[in-house]
């Protein structure tokens, strides 16, 4: 009996977490103003509520045991993958449960979301539920929102935070900004190297300024940040600052 409400607990408990997603309503948006993007449009989807935190993600290696830390494989994570727990199925004492999941690779992001019957979010979906500020679908234009990010990009250690530590956007999303990066399914999709015109242009005008930045100056800045991010990490790459979170299509009749 003992064991039969356990299994129901634990259930429950698998089945609240899997359902802890906002729908994410379609529409076209530009992803960077300061490249040659052009308007692109994104479906529905659902997109989890928080990032992926340490406890779920112990709770999937300890039933996935190909992920644990001695037993991944490093064309598939790299040395630094789940670097400060103290054994595979162990977090250290100052990493708190409800903190996002770090050190974490694509690969093994990506087959967590599959195992969970969902999947990482695409680039511009993440970028499109990412605009969003308090208020609005889209605050590209807001120098104050705009601001907030870039002020968060720059506090050290916020991977410690817990989830649900910033604000809650349009959509009902929390910690788009500032707790971690966070991987996309097709994050090497645009790199950024430096090395082409395009790149050194975009470069000039996104570090070296103006003499007045506005609103689309500094959300160009900060999506400048990411897509460098992502162009820079390879797919076994685990960070100590970059976590991620699922979504899911939404398939209409």
């Amino acid at each position: 009996m003992q064991i039969n409400s356990t299994i129901i607990f634990l259930l429950m408990s698998l089945s609240a977490i899997s359902q802890n997603t906002e729908i994410i309503k379609g529409g076209t948006f530009v992803p960077l103003y300061g490249s040659d993007s052009s308007e692109v449009y994104v479906r529905d989807f659902e997109l989890d509520v928080y990032p992926v935190t340490n406890e779920q993600y112990l709770n999937f290696v300890k039933q996935y045991p190909k992920w644990q830390r001695s037993k991944s494989l490093s064309l598939f994570t790299d040395k630094n993958y789940l670097r400060k727990w103290t054994s595979d199925t162990t977090l250290s004492s100052d990493m708190n449960l409800n903190s996002p999941a770090t050190n974490i690779s694509w690969y093994a992001a990506k087959d967590y979301c599959v195992c969970q019957g969902k999947r990482l979010p695409n680039m511009d979906e993440w970028e499109y539920a990412a605009m969003a500020s308090q208020t609005m679908i889209n605050a590209q234009r807001d120098s104050i929102f705009n601001s907030m990010i870039i002020e968060s990009y720059e506090l050290p250690k916020t991977y410690l935070k817990t989830i649900g530590s910033t604000y809650k956007n349009y959509w009902g999303i929390y910690d788009m900004h500032g707790l971690v990066w966070e991987w996309t399914s097709d994050f090497n999709s645009v790199l950024i190297s430096g090395e082409s015109r395009q790149d050194v242009d975009t470069e000039r005008n996104l570090f070296c300024g103006s003499a007045s930045v506005n609103a689309t100056n500094l959300m160009d800045y900060a999506a400048f940040m990411r897509y460098a991010l992502r162009g820079s990490v390879k797919a076994n790459y685990s960070l100590q600052t970059l976590g991620f979170r699922c979504a899911k299509s939404i398939n209409k009749k």
